[in-house]
């Protein structure tokens, strides 16, 4: 019987016509697993016997008709930067290895009304820093479609364990890209709502005034189903908005009358040529079902970089202070004073990246350099967000690449660091104007790995961009099945 390769809302569709059990979905995606796992190592723990409970649980008020959300009894990852009561929230970190949250996140609070059943957590870059899933303290994750290569990061586990089928949802987190690029990288949909519009609390800071929680799916209906699951006014969390959140109702098969822009910006110099082949071909294709797409000049483009990597390590210097081995956490073995253990601490719990951010952060709110560079950034910002905003008054959405190539090879960007923050350049800007924007497969290079396209709308637009996405989707048709979940399917 086939169940991996469901999307979300069909299994839970089977679940509520009794063909299939929540517990036996769960099983389905243990034995993945514990298949895969090895290859992968898409998460950092996992909890069987606490999700079979759970399946149960759901089960049962499925049965009386407790729960009837188009999402109950499918079972989900969350990314390890998003706090779980009573389980492990390391953050991939030494420094947080031991660390049982006692609380939930809204998001995860959301889950569990919503009737979902959580696996266990997911791999990421430390503390949500780096683009490849390879700064984790414990190991790095490989892409489903090709280990060698990298899943793409931060929330590289959440996207390999979805195009794995080693989950059938999962939950990341976006500063500058950290759930669209992953989903990019391994060909499933991975979405950034607009600031605010999915609670933060419980989600472990890196930049508060970037940082987004959003889902990592099969299709884009899926996508839309857990978006509107999680999103909500939250009383603990002042920059979240009340707001209707009914996105299944916005998929619609045409694009008729739809108004797209491709910046030119984004198809020059550094594009990988099969790339851009794949994301022109996209927008013939939305051209073809009513849309009117053309090309235009989207200014700062060159800018977004250096203003992103600023203002992120500002605030990640800040919100990691906390971590300094005194109330929860890592703490070094041998010290002598105070000054010395946050030293030791802080040196032997952090890895190289994350204390790269925390020197850079530090600087540039230093006095002296606060005006020189911390300042300039924040006014480079204003003038990016200043630069969508006339843009989005001739057009519904901004189409273009994921990321300038498919999924480096392991190892590749380690080695060279501003090449890995360079390969932000398409997706960091939405964060830094607070916007929404999508990714979704488009193709495949002649290598076998996912080219991943994103659009982004306007604040607040996340209905439009939906849409968009989702009738690109449908006249794209099925995209190929990622190789583990082949080899699933063959074996049944």
């Amino acid at each position: 019987m086939k169940i991996l390769e469901d999307t979300a809302l069909t299994l839970a569709g089977r679940i509520r016509r009794k063909e299939i059990s929540c517990r036996e979905a769960v099983d389905a995606v243990f034995r993945q697993i514990e298949e895969k796992e090895s290859g992968l190592n898409c998460y950092i723990s996992l909890d069987r016997e606490a999700a079979r409970k759970r399946a149960d649980e759901v089960q049962k008020q499925i049965e009386e008709g407790n729960l009837r959300g188009p999402l109950a009894g499918v079972p989900v990852a969350v990314k390890d930067n998003i706090c779980t009561r009573g389980r492990k929230t390391t953050c991939a970190s030494k420094i947080l290895s031991d660390f049982v949250p006692p609380y939930d996140a809204f998001a995860v609070k959301k889950l569990e009304e919503a009737g979902c059943i959580l696996i266990g957590k997911t791999n990421m870059d430390e503390f949500a820093m780096g683009s490849t899933t390879e700064t984790s303290a414990f190991g790095p994750t490989g892409n489903p479609w090709n280990p060698a290569h990298v899943p793409g990061g931060s929330s590289g586990g959440s996207a390999a364990a979805v195009a794995a089928g080693e989950a059938f949802l999962a939950l990341g987190s976006d500063t500058g890209g950290s759930i669209r690029q992953p989903a990019g990288f391994c060909g499933v949909v991975g979405m950034k709502p607009t600031y605010g519009t999915v609670s933060r609390n419980g989600l472990v800071a890196y930049g508060s005034s970037l940082d987004q929680i959003g889902p990592i799916c099969r299709d884009v209906a899926d996508c839309a189903a857990l978006l509107e699951a999680v999103s909500g006014k939250d009383p603990m969390d002042s920059t979240s908005v009340e707001r209707e959140t009914d996105f299944t109702q916005a998929l619609s098969q045409t694009a008729e009358g739809l108004r797209i822009g491709v910046p030119r910006d984004y198809l020059t110099k550094g594009l990988d040529g099969e790339v851009k082949r794949a994301v022109l071909s996209a927008a013939e294709t939305l051209e073809k079902l009513g849309a009117r797409v053309e090309e235009f000049d989207l200014s700062l483009v060159e800018y977004a970089i250096p203003a992103y990597y600023t203002i992120a390590s500002a605030e990640a210097s800040s919100n990691l202070e906390r971590f300094d081995g005194v109330k929860y956490g890592f703490r070094a073995g041998e010290y002598e004073g105070l000054h010395d253990m946050y030293k030791k601490t802080r040196s032997e719990g952090f890895g190289s990246e994350v204390k790269r951010r925390i020197m850079l952060g530090s600087f540039v709110l230093s006095s002296g350099y606060y005006d020189a560079y911390y300042l300039k950034a924040l006014r480079v910002k204003a003038m990016i967000k200043k630069a969508f905003d006339e843009a989005f008054s001739r057009y519904d959405c901004i189409l273009g690449p994921v990321a300038p190539t498919a999924a480096p090879r392991l190892g590749e960007s380690l080695a060279d660091p501003i090449r890995m923050y360079l390969g932000d350049i398409y997706t960091i800007s939405a964060n830094l104007a607070g916007l929404p924007g999508i990714s979704l497969p488009c193709g495949l290079t002649q290598d076998g790995l996912p080219i991943g396209l994103q659009l982004v709308a306007d604040c607040f637009q996340e209905k439009k961009l939906l849409s968009a996405a989702y009738a690109y989707e449908q006249a794209r048709g099925s995209f190929p099945v990622c190789p583990a979940l082949r080899e699933e399917r063959e074996s049944c």
